[in-house]
């Protein structure tokens, strides 16, 4: 007979749910499907770190690939497996003067260790749905509850904003919402984000211009242009 303290912690980890494996993982299945579709001849696979979610699913990984193209050359072999992504614009709009405001999230980032400005965002994990995980990834980072049928999607393709080191695919969308001077304003500086992803994030709300150019990275600058060209404000556009 097992001692008590044994069997109560072998209940436990039975229980467990067990952490996602790399191989397992949608966005794996994805980006290697694409690859083999493609042509690329895979013969190794090495996972050199990943790292996980609160619900023990596989968020990013580092990989080294090798593989070899249909015109019989080697890929080159690093890889930052990430996934799909979604990226929305929420642009608010004075009730009374009709001015665009940017709705965006303050955080610091490994790219410089300083705050970036950027449009609210996320990953999609195993979910299949990226509107839906657009509209819950701009209530977890901003408050804001909208049903995905709000939200409006820019260019009816992916875009691979890093072609030679990632997999990473975006989607992007926009929102408009009118509101009064003194509501576009409750929206600034509140402390939002998941703890359990580590996320330490803070809303700033700027007139259109001026947001545009706090942002500096590409993803966010080209939802700018492409919403705009969306909406055929022709006049704001030029003076980004």
């Amino acid at each position: 007979m097992l001692p008590s303290v044994n069997l109560r912690l072998f209940i436990y980890q039975g229980n467990k749910k067990m952490a996602e494996k790399l191989t397992d993982s949608h966005k794996y299945q994805l980006w290697k499907n694409k690859l083999t579709s493609n042509g690329l001849q895979i013969h190794d696979i090495e996972e050199i770190y990943s790292r996980r979610n609160g619900k023990d699913e596989v968020l990013f990984s580092l990989l080294m690939t090798d593989a070899t193209t249909p015109e019989g050359d080697k890929i080159p072999p690093i890889c930052f497996l990430k996934g799909e992504v979604v990226c929305v614009l929420i642009c608010f709009i004075d009730t009374h003067t009709r001015e665009k405001y940017l709705l965006l999230v303050k955080q610091r980032r490994i790219c410089s260790g300083e705050h970036t400005f950027e449009h609210p965002a996320g990953m999609l994990d195993s979910e299949s749905d990226p509107a839906a995980v657009a509209a819950r990834e701009v209530f977890e980072e901003t408050g804001i509850d909208l049903p995905k049928e709000r939200l409006t999607r820019l260019l009816d393709r992916q875009a691979y904003p890093s072609t030679g080191t990632s997999d990473e695919t975006m989607y992007f969308y926009f929102c408009e919402i009118e509101l009064t001077a003194e509501e576009i304003q409750s929206y600034h500086d509140n402390n939002m984000g998941v703890e359990s992803d580590h996320e330490r994030i803070t809303t700033y709300v700027a007139p259109f211009v001026e947001g545009h150019r706090l942002i500096n990275n590409t993803n966010g600058l080209l939802l700018d242009y492409l919403y705009l060209k969306e909406v055929q404000d022709w006049e704001l556009l030029k003076e980004l």
